[in-house]
């Protein structure tokens, strides 16, 4: 896919779409008045005898206007112009590349109206634009046998307009976004695969074959007997149960000139989740092979990091394995140890993922990292208490998660600061153990935070549970990407500090 800009010259632009953004109530944008014009007003008598409306969503395909070097035009919806934002504007492009992916059109100039500059400057407007794109033209990796339709012919995009000083701040953009784009593929792929194909040893396969394409990045894999060493009790236990081997899988890369301390970046690697002897409901049970969402985020997030070479040290720590009902599976009160060789009784096994963060996050201390971020699909009460709009966050360090939060927003993948008091560590108590792994319904995501906490004091940490993002369920399930998109922007601004 090869992006660009475009500055001037919009009806000689030689491609073979232009794409109009147009606003409901018959009004044209700057850009469609300038190509109206060319055309002797055709696109205003169209709109007028309302055959687009310019509603939210809507598109609608030109052929062989005059006045114009491209022989198509693509009209997108924009909406009301009173309640213009980013969030329109990506849902109009998002709308535009899906009609372009349903024809053979292969090169399309965009030329949408943005909101302002405030909201959308040259730099992010580049960057949504081919960030869009990518995930527009993503196709589902699937296992069907029927013979595969053909891929969307779309292979080269034109920004605009952007004025001249803005040109390389756009192109920068573009090339941000399109590698953003790529790394939720990665994600999105890693995620979509069913379990019996994506099993922690795939997973540290595939993060091989990034150290094998990058020189930049060194990848460790430990097997059983290797975990066993590290005296990770808690990331054992769950693994009991299942004849699958675990894995944890340690991602290094050092960027150019970066700083020492590196950004350390935690995966839940739950390649499929029954809960184990605390089964799950049956009802929608497949989707658990979503649990390994975070540890495909750290994935692609250290892809991102290798194919931009920016300018950070930054570790992957994925800790994979299956959680099955096995006759050696861990039991409801059991206790374990843990790397840090604090005990923990475990009331609920399918309170697994913190179990196996707990001994990732006591492991990335040997890296005296700047900070840790961890990822995961922890817990249903955050789907409860967010929804599948907005991802969790809770820190043990304000500033860090502001940084979170900030990052979310300029990413359009945003997620939400929860409190993370003591009062929340004292629900985990137990009679029998340094203390357990659920802390009853009250707080249920905060409760899970607040384990993990225990295990990272001293450090700046913060946890993401995207247990609502990381994937749609239901009809049209599927891996949505997040929160690469959020862990990229803020890759790519603690480089510019």
């Amino acid at each position: 896919m090869q992006f660009d800009v475009w500055t001037k010259g919009l009806v000689t632009l030689e491609t073979e779409c232009i794409v109009l953004g147009i606003f409901d109530e018959a009004e044209l944008t700057d850009e469609a008045r300038t190509v109206d014009t060319a055309a002797g007003g055709v696109l205003a008598k169209l709109v007028a005898r309302g055959d687009f409306p310019g509603r939210s969503g809507e598109t609608l395909l030109l052929a062989n206007i005059s006045g114009l070097k491209s022989p198509r035009v693509l009209l997108t919806g924009l909406g009301a112009q009173k309640n213009f934002s980013r969030k329109s504007f990506r849902k109009a492009i998002a709308a535009a590349v899906a009609a372009l992916a349903r024809t053979r059109i292969e090169s399309a100039a965009f030329a949408v109206s943005r909101p302002a500059a405030k909201d959308l400057d040259d730099y992010y407007f580049g960057r949504v634009i081919a960030e869009v794109t990518g995930s527009g033209l993503y196709r589902v990796n699937d296992l069907k046998t029927a013979k595969k339709p053909k891929p969307p012919a779309l292979a080269n995009v034109l920004a605009g307009p952007v004025r001249a000083n803005g040109a390389t701040a756009a192109r920068r953009g573009l090339t941000h976004g399109a590698a953003i784009a790529a790394a939720a593929k990665v994600q999105r792929d890693l995620g979509n695969l069913p379990g019996n194909v994506c099993t922690p040893s795939y997973l540290a396969d595939q993060a091989r074959a990034l150290a094998k394409s990058h020189s930049s990045v060194k990848v460790t894999v430990l097997d059983e007997a290797g975990i066993r060493k590290e005296k990770m009790g808690c990331f054992l236990a769950v693994t009991k149960g299942s004849a699958e081997p675990p894995r944890f899988i340690v991602i290094e890369y050092k960027g150019p000139k970066a700083p020492k301390a590196p950004v350390v970046l935690v995966g839940k690697g739950i390649t499929f989740d029954t809960g184990g002897i605390s089964l799950k409901d049956p009802p929608a049970m497949d989707e658990m092979k979503y649990d390994m969402s975070g540890s495909a985020a750290v994935i692609a997030s250290l892809t991102l990091a290798a194919e931009l070479r920016l300018p950070l040290n930054v570790v992957g720590l994925i800790a994979s394995c299956e959680n099955m009902p096995g006759s050696k599976a861990v039991k409801p009160g059991d206790i374990v140890t843990s790397a840090s060789g604090q005990t923990v009784e475990i009331l609920n096994t399918d309170a697994e993922g913190r179990l196996v963060l707990c001994d990732a996050l006591h492991y990335a201390r040997r890296f005296e990292p700047a900070v840790i971020v961890d990822i995961a699909t922890l817990t249903g009460a955050c789907v409860v208490a967010l929804g599948s709009h907005h991802a969790g966050c809770m820190s043990n360090d304000d500033a860090l998660a502001r940084e979170l939060v900030a990052a979310g927003q300029r990413a359009d993948d945003r997620c939400w600061q929860l409190p993370l008091t003591e009062e929340y560590g004292e629900q985990l108590k137990s009679n029998f153990a340094d203390f357990a792994n659920i802390g009853g319904r009250e707080g249920g995501a905060i409760t899970a935070a607040a384990f993990l906490g225990k295990f990272t004091q001293g450090l700046k940490w913060a946890h993401l549970d995207v247990a609502g993002t990381a994937y749609v369920g239901g009809a049209n399930k599927g891996s949505t990407g997040r929160p690469t998109p959020l862990l990229a922007d803020f890759l790519i601004h603690r480089t510019s500090r």
